[in-house]
């Protein structure tokens, strides 16, 4: 077993299936669960594309949590319609998945957080690819939370590029600013992976259709996603070379942060809704001087990430 030990926290869309997917196969970290998340579907289709990703791969080891099923300012989520654009209306391209009869733990997710913070500190990776609510809640139910985990590391915000829902706000982070301001100036030791290197790491065709000459249901699979995804980004005008290797990247810098150049800056999330200035993620005036809790990678080792990725998802979906 690895000694570093790894949380994904997903809201179940087609980059976060291809997150999970290199979570499982990397020996040099042990997913010991998936927290479900609100974002690109609901919560309770977050938890169950999981739990039948998981057992396509062959990992029902790994217990899957549901998390909070809506940001910290509301009572009620809704799926965006560009996010069913995106992902599907099931999330994973409107692909069928073989059902597991598995069910997902009775513990909240943040409370699954929160009990392994303490139980593997240093050694915990806690990696969450969409909203920012459950790691808030958990720091508010236990402070010790924000310096116990070893590294956060998320896929969301943008700070050298425009946002993908307004032009200064990522959509992860606009699911929820309040919370990710809230995590952005309390957790320890966070590196935040955004839109800045996400979207110079393209997936094509030509990559899926090596894992359909695979052979396996896995392979196949996981191609009809990932191409339903590569559809969309040319069909809505995102990009036409392919897909954005999102939530995986946000994997591998926690695995190995040579894929990336930082710079270290504390930030903060804006949330004036009266002014407009909702969900950017910038540096925190107050606390520029103070020592450095957060990277942001503003630089990706495109050739080296994209091919270690491939050579990773046809080893994992042989």
């Amino acid at each position: 077993m690895a000694i570093k030990k790894m949380i994904l926290d997903l809201d179940t869309g087609v980059d976060d299936a291809l997150a999970l997917a290199l979570a499982v196969e990397d020996p040099r970290v042990d997913l010991i669960g998936i927290i479900a998340s609100y974002g690109n579907t609901l919560v309770e289709t977050a938890a169950q594309n999981s739990l039948n990703l998981l057992h396509l791969l062959g990992a029902d080891d790994v217990p899957v949590f549901i998390g909070e099923a809506h940001s910290s300012t509301t009572n009620h989520f809704d799926v965006m319609p560009i996010s069913m654009a995106i992902h599907g209306e099931n999330g994973v391209g409107n692909v069928e998945l073989p059902t597991t009869t598995r069910n997902v733990e009775t513990k909240s997710g943040v409370q699954f957080l929160i009990d392994a913070a303490h139980e593997f500190g240093e050694h915990l990776i806690y990696l969450p690819t969409g909203p920012l609510t459950n790691l808030a809640a958990a720091i508010q139910i236990d402070p010790e939370v924000a310096t116990l985990i070893g590294q956060t590391t998320l896929m969301g915000g943008a700070l050298t590029v425009p946002g993908n829902v307004t032009p200064f706000t990522e959509a992860n982070i606009h699911q929820d600013p309040e919370a990710a301001d809230f995590a952005f100036t309390h957790q320890q030791n966070l590196t935040m992976v955004g839109l800045d290197v996400t979207l110079r790491t393209l997936m094509t065709k030509t990559h899926t259709q090596a894992w359909r000459e695979l052979g396996t249901e896995a392979g196949r699979l996981y191609a009809d996603l990932m191409d339903y995804y590569i559809d969309a980004y040319d069909r809505l005008d995102i990009d036409h070379r392919g897909a954005a290797l999102h939530d995986p990247l946000a994997v591998a810098v926690a695995i190995d942060p040579d894929y990336v150049q930082t710079i270290d800056l504390n930030t903060r999330v804006t949330y004036d809704q009266t002014s407009g200035d909702y969900g950017r993620t910038i540096g925190d005036r107050e606390r520029l001087n103070d020592p450095t809790t957060t990277k942001i990678a503003v630089d990706v080792d495109v050739e080296r990430f994209v091919r270690d990725f491939q050579d990773f998802m046809l080893d994992v979906l042989k």
